[in-house]
């Protein structure tokens, strides 16, 4: 029995003398190349980091210019929307002069009005939609009728009876036009 006492007192013994010895290995400083590695993956993380908030603001900033010029165009097209009207009703009545005014000075400062708004939308690139003689594009023109022409080939846009506008490539207003049969 003295025997076992011994030998139990011996496994404690080692017990608490392997725990001392692990806690005297945790509680040692690390050394300087474990320090160093350890601040090298920390500036490394904070590098990473920094580099995708940046990257993250650059396309922020892209997506609000490309918001506020976005805004901007739909602004300038629902203008120009609300001038087309005007520009045609000039139109129709330069079209439709009375040949005692055609000579008369209040005639020419109408003229100049129109040719304002006319300059006025040149500044803003708003451009006429060409639409006599071409294809039909449902993108570009409203058709509101076919009919028989010996001018054009079938499918083609053989008369504009209200002109379309376009700011660039976006279309403001399509075109009314009648299709060749």
């Amino acid at each position: 029995m003295a025997e076992e006492i011994q030998e139990d007192v011996l496994e404690v013994e080692t017990a608490v003398n392997g725990q001392e010895a692990s806690e005297a290995e945790a509680s040692a400083p690390p050394t300087i190349e474990e320090q160093l590695a350890a601040a090298q993956a920390e500036a490394e993380d904070y590098k990473d980091r920094w580099l995708r908030s940046q990257a993250e603001f650059a396309n922020a900033r892209k997506r609000m210019e490309k918001q506020r010029l976005e805004t901007y165009t739909n602004a300038t097209a629902s203008v120009i929307g609300k001038l087309l009207p005007i520009v045609d009703d000039f139109e129709r009545a330069m079209e439709n002069l009375p040949e005692e005014i055609k000579d008369n000075n209040w005639l020419e400062g109408i003229q100049l009005v129109q040719r304002k708004l006319v300059s006025t939308l040149d500044n803003f690139n708003v451009t006429a939609i060409e639409a006599i003689g071409e294809p039909f594009d449902p993108n570009l023109h409203e058709a509101i009728t076919q009919e028989p022409s010996d001018e054009f080939e079938s499918g083609a846009v053989c008369r504009v009876l209200q002109t379309g506008y376009k700011i660039g490539d976006r279309v403001i207003r399509p075109s009314l036009v009648v299709v060749a049969a």
